[in-house]
């Protein structure tokens, strides 16, 4: 019984850090929306007509150079689509024909060199 609760304490521990590691899982870091792209995080940041994604991994920061994508924006029966290219270290950027509506459906593709593809939605505030 001893050989088998070491083994068994120590992976409960292990767990539980994991756990603790997600604690801040999609919490915003930058006052937008965020949202789950299997591979990394996206948070949505709208400024007038711009949108900003910040991208991380696990609340670490992901390198932007060299990623692309682009972003879908739904508001009623109207479509806007939008090249993303790098605007920072972490970060995306479209720029929109008019500041974008509350209640719009955002879906962007992203793809960042040495990861694969993410698509995330989401519901602008």
């Amino acid at each position: 019984m001893k050989k088998l609760a070491i083994p068994l304490a120590l992976s409960l521990m292990l767990s539980a850090g994991q756990v603790w590691a997600h604690a801040d899982h999609l919490k915003p870091q930058f006052g937008g929306i965020t949202a789950d792209a299997d591979v990394f995080q996206v948070e949505l940041v709208t400024k007038g007509t711009q949108i900003i994604l910040y991208l991380s991994e696990h609340g670490a920061p992901v390198e932007s150079a060299g990623a692309s994508g682009k972003l879908i924006l739904l508001t009623g029966k109207n479509k806007e689509e939008a090249a993303l290219t790098p605007s920072g270290f972490q970060t995306l950027s479209a720029k929109l024909k008019a500041k974008p509506a509350r209640g719009s459906k955002a879906v962007a593709s992203i793809n960042v060199p040495g990861r694969e593809a993410g698509t995330v939605r989401f519901t602008l505030k």
